[in-house]
């Protein structure tokens, strides 16, 4: 597996894993429903295959992502990043707003530890920045954690270009994540820049399109009735069948290199730069193995020019999250 460097002296392989899709029963579903022993075995297996890179969160379950990592990586922790996230304020397992104080930061963290069963967390992001609470407060308190050495370096997730520079005064900000792919371009307007500028890494999460640019699925009745992606703009009505027109761009260039639309997707991001490191979520270790091959794909320029005249920034149809989801974004 190849290495790639994020910021802060952080070195991960060039594909991570987003563990959110393992989880049994959790509060965003996507397809049928996660086997947990073959959730583990999928992390076992891309241990085994040079992945290094793992990414789960506080929210995703609430709380049993965590734990089915933390089982996951017990006995095999040495040489992994594990990344996890914070942000969010919870009534039991209800969450009930954004809180990036430094007092939610600090609390979290323990809860993360113990449900990963590790003494530090490498890299811990705030999940979505909190409008309430200034940024050099939650770095301040973030930067004391990295001092105790609970957690090794900081992240933030989609996070506006201001609110970057901000962060990065108070202590160096070792990766970015946000969505990023070739249905999702907003980044490159100016925030892939900043993060170049100051030395941040990015992490692209959703790099399929929550599985659109894989080309499996070509109606929305192929997914299950609890199916997250029911409330998509992107997968409905007149914006699916637009949609589709970037996925068979994506078709053919995996055609002509005998590979899946998977691959070609996630190759056009590792060719974005150095400094990228796309997470595909899986839960199957098939699927898993699939991604993580396009790690040693090379697009050359002609693949590049057709799928960026098929997907230019801006030209995917329907918003990427609903209103309220869209109100956490870029802020």
């Amino acid at each position: 597996m190849r290495l790639r460097n994020l910021g802060d002296g952080l070195t991960v392989s060039a594909i991570g894993i987003g563990c959110m899709p393992m989880i049994k029963g959790g509060n965003i579903v996507y397809g049928e429903e996660a086997d947990p022993g073959e959730a583990i075995r999928t992390i076992h297996r891309a241990i085994d295959m040079g992945v290094t890179f793992f990414d789960t969160a506080q929210i995703y379950g609430p709380f049993q992502n965590e734990e089915l990592v933390g089982e996951a990586i017990k006995g095999k922790r040495d040489g992994l990043v594990i990344a996890t996230k914070f942000g969010f304020r919870f009534d039991d397992k209800r969450i009930t707003g954004i809180d990036g104080s430094p007092a939610n930061a600090r609390a979290s963290v323990e809860g993360s530890l113990k449900r990963l069963g590790i003494d530090c967390i490498d890299l811990y992001y705030q999940h979505r920045m909190d409008p309430n609470v200034p940024i050099e407060e939650t770095m301040g308190a973030l930067s004391d954690l990295v001092k105790e050495g609970k957690i090794k370096h900081i992240g933030l997730s989609e996070a506006a270009p201001a609110r970057l520079r901000a962060a990065n005064a108070v202590h160096q900000v070792a990766a970015l994540q946000s969505e990023y792919s070739l249905w999702e371009r907003d980044v490159e307007d100016d925030i892939l820049g900043t993060c170049r500028e100051l030395g941040i890494g990015f992490v692209p999460y959703s790099p399929l399109g929550r599985g659109f640019l894989t080309g499996s699925i070509r109606s929305l009745d192929d997914l299950p009735a609890n199916d997250w992606r029911r409330n998509d703009p992107r997968w409905q009505g007149d914006n699916f069948a637009a949609n589709l027109t970037i996925v068979d761009a994506v078709g053919a260039v995996a055609a002509k290199h005998g590979v899946s639309h998977a691959q070609v997707a996630l190759g056009w991001l590792l060719a974005q730069g150095p400094d990228v490191v796309p997470i595909p979520g899986v839960k199957r270790r098939v699927t898993m193995e699939d991604s993580v091959l396009a790690a040693d794909l090379v697009l050359d320029a002609d693949d590049l020019a057709a799928l960026n005249a098929a997907s230019p920034k801006g030209a995917t149809a329907g918003p990427r999250y609903g209103e309220m989801g869209m109100r956490m974004v870029r802020i």
